[in-house]
């Protein structure tokens, strides 16, 4: 009876673990072995090891299917990848970086760079062109006025897929400089300014005590017309 290894990794990530209930599929050139569960209670930066017996042996191990059930309460999860020894010592890998949210079946192609004529096998043609539709249902184009340039076909951020937002660390990260930033420019009296600026000078004086930030920097300071 074939044996395979399989080794799946979760992301280091701020709230990257769950206590769902995580299975996985392992679909070979030869077959498919059915839908087995991992663990629960994964934890951020950890590994889950399983060994996975099979009535036959599935060949080139191409596929492997992610499923990701919730108990009670959603609890988001990503996974970085999943690597699968096989029976003959052949290790498989399998990156995926990415957030599984909700009950839903994620596909993951082997690692191996291929181009769409290397897909030889029926069920890669149809991870492939599935993959390609749901990139265009999930990124459209709508006109927000006639002369502006393209805009996402989408009301806030919040509705965009959570592998294309901004991570909870960058986002926590952005609103701290941005609110130590706006009480610096309080303090400093540039914010609630009742009166115009005198010179570009004094804009620049703004940025005085931060490095690398200039307002101004790149523009080049004609000489003054003659009288």
């Amino acid at each position: 009876m074939p044996v395979y290894k399989v080794t799946v990794a979760m992301g280091d990530i701020l709230k990257g673990g769950t206590n769902n209930s995580i299975s996985i599929t392992l679909v070979g050139s030869r077959g498919e072995r059915c839908r087995t569960t991992i663990n629960y209670w994964f934890l951020p930066g950890t590994e889950k090891d399983m060994t996975m017996r099979c009535e036959q042996d599935l060949g080139r191990i191409v596929l492997i299917r992610l499923h990701k059930w919730r108990l009670f309460l959603e609890d988001a999860w990503v996974c970085r990848d999943i690597r699968v020894m096989g029976p003959d010592g052949t290790l498989y890998r399998f990156p995926c970086y990415q957030w599984l949210e909700g009950v839903t079946t994620a596909e993951v192609q082997e690692g191996s760079g291929k181009k769409l004529v290397d897909d030889e096998l029926e069920i890669l043609k149809q991870h492939r062109q599935h993959e390609l539709k749901a990139q265009q249902e999930a990124y459209q184009w709508k006109s927000f006025i006639e002369v502006w340039p393209r805009c996402l076909n989408v009301g806030s951020i919040l509705e965009l897929d959570s592998n294309v937002q901004f991570s909870c660390v960058r986002a926590t990260n952005f609103t701290g400089v941005l609110i130590f930033q706006g009480a610096f420019h309080l303090l400093a009296g540039f914010l609630l300014r009742p009166t115009f600026w005198k010179s570009l000078d004094e804009m620049r004086s703004i940025f005085s005590w931060t490095q690398g930030r200039e307002i101004g920097g790149c523009l080049v300071r004609l000489p003054p017309p003659p009288r």
